[in-house]
């Protein structure tokens, strides 16, 4: 019952502090503040994470730990690759807009030079995962002649997290599924073989994919 109490409480402090620091950013937010944000005390807060870094560095954390899941979901549909990689980046989409704790790690990731702790290195899950899916593109015959899936998985990537970046500095992160769409009707009259984005697109937001639950195949 402890375990499962303090489990409880460490999680409710996370959010707290990930509401905050997705606001104000990490040096922005004191331990004060969290603990008026949370109600908890100072010492409560110094008990579970020790101090600010290692609060933050468990919100990095968490935010990484949120992907290997949802990839492997993905990664067991039955359905053609290129229809898994844009159906899972909508889904990675609609998890920075919608989850605090994923916005607050990628905005402490960005403040990591202000952030005395070694963070997770980024995007190297994202670019393997990439090139996975467009390899397997490419063994169906999705994917036009010339494209090289790891090069072609590195412009992916930044152009999915330059999105991000632009769609959080002019509206929050709410019109970020239109931009998306947007944005793959540009990329994939590139890597389809026979274009037709539209219907690529219709197909996935029509019929999601239905992931297989974790630890089912």
């Amino acid at each position: 019952m402890e375990q499962v109490r303090a489990k409880t409480t460490r999680r409710f402090l996370l959010e707290a502090a990930a509401q905050l620091f997705d606001e104000r950013g990490y040096s922005g937010t004191s331990i004060s503040d969290i603990s008026a944000q949370s109600g908890r005390t100072s010492g409560a807060i110094y008990f579970h994470y020790a101090s600010k870094e290692n609060l933050a560095l468990a919100i990095v954390e968490e935010h990484f730990a949120t992907w290997p899941n949802l990839i492997d979901r993905y990664s067991s549909s039955d359905r053609p690759a290129l229809e898994r990689l844009v159906a899972l980046s909508f889904e990675v989409a609609r998890a920075f807009r919608d989850d605090v704790v994923i916005r607050a790690g990628a905005r402490l990731w960005a403040e990591r030079t202000a952030i005395n702790v070694t963070l997770p290195r980024p995007f190297v899950g994202w670019l393997e995962t990439v090139t996975k899916l467009l390899e397997e593109a490419r063994q169906e015959g999705e994917l036009t002649n010339g494209i090289t899936p790891q090069v072609a998985a590195h412009g992916l990537v930044c152009a999915f997290f330059g999105l991000h970046t632009v769609s959080d500095a002019l509206e929050g992160r709410q019109q970020i599924e239109e931009a998306l769409h947007d944005l793959w009707l540009l990329l994939l009259n590139a890597l389809q073989t026979d274009p037709d984005p539209a219907a690529l697109l219709a197909r996935v937001r029509e019929h999601p994919l239905t992931p297989v639950p974790a630890g089912g195949r």
